[in-house]
């Protein structure tokens, strides 16, 4: 029996992002590899007889938008009529960053009342239902690191070195839609293959097919990317504008984090192959 008072909604990076080919409902096909980080959002679940479904914070938007909300709501069906619940998030992870903090609060609420209202839904269960609020959640309830294909749903479980990275983002939030609805974004079809990420020599295999386009109209991850580029080789993780460098420790991390650029926040962490809930259920 699982036991949390504070449930963990941890970050990702994609450590490579190629836009592979367009889909007849405009959708983009992807690939790309996740890993999970040692930083992120916590939860708080307080299950009740009420019925009704509840939220303790403020993030500046509707309940109409809240994914965690929307995510309840998708499991509402499965429960007794007369479960509800009171949810209250800690927000660590930036908003409109690219580390996935709305998907991974998402799939930490699916996870987290499956238990707590017991429904004995299976992962792939739950990972279906996650795609209906957005392509990054199923990875989150699968709770392994992957290469990812189609919109980001299609994953392969993968081991990646776990290395510890700074991650900084600038005081600009991203908009993934405008991102890829971007009029000077083309797909490259030439797709690769995940032996080639397996054989790869260094952690930032390929590249991030977005990146050009966000750092022209966002001169803020431009400016971070320039400063970062200094250490090592720097990149944007999914849509932006948060960026990340692989470190040789976690040392190295902190003493760059001391001289981060002001107009920006940052964080270190590791990266995790494995999501905490994965370990903590199986």
């Amino acid at each position: 029996m699982v036991n949390l008072t504070a449930w963990p909604a941890p970050g990702k990076i994609n450590l490579f992002l190629h836009v592979v080919g367009k889909r007849a409902d405009g959708y983009h096909e992807l690939q790309t590899a996740f890993q999970f980080l040692d930083y992120g959002d916590e939860m708080h679940f307080t299950v009740n007889r009420s019925g009704q479904i509840t939220r303790r914070y403020d993030l500046g938007f509707s309940e109409q938008e809240d994914i965690c909300l929307r995510a309840a709501q998708l499991l509402k069906s499965f429960a007794d009529p007369e479960l509800g619940v009171d949810i209250d998030l800690i927000k660590r992870l930036p908003m409109g960053g690219g580390l996935g903090g709305g998907s991974s609060d998402a799939a930490t609420t699916l996870l987290a009342l499956n238990h707590l209202w017991q429904l004995d839904l299976e992962r792939q269960q739950l990972a279906t239902l996650g795609l209906q609020l957005g392509a990054d959640v199923p990875v989150f309830v699968m709770g392994q690191a992957a290469w990812a294909e189609g919109v980001g749903e299609q994953l392969t479980p993968a081991q990646f070195p776990q290395h510890w990275y700074l991650i900084v983002t600038p005081n600009v939030a991203v908009s993934t839609a405008e991102v890829f609805a971007h009029k000077q974004l083309t797909a490259r079809p030439r797709a690769k293959k995940i032996r080639a990420l397996e054989q790869g020599v260094d952690v930032l295999f390929g590249e991030n097919q977005l990146e050009p386009l966000v750092r022209s109209d966002y001169p803020q991850v431009d400016a971070l990317l320039e400063w970062l580029c200094e250490f090592g080789p720097a990149r944007m993780s999914g849509s932006g504008s948060s960026v990340f460098l692989p470190l040789s420790d976690r040392q190295q991390g902190l003493e760059l984090l001391s001289i981060k650029p002001s107009d920006s926040t940052g964080f270190v962490a590791r990266g995790l192959n494995v999501h905490p809930l994965r370990t903590a259920f199986d």
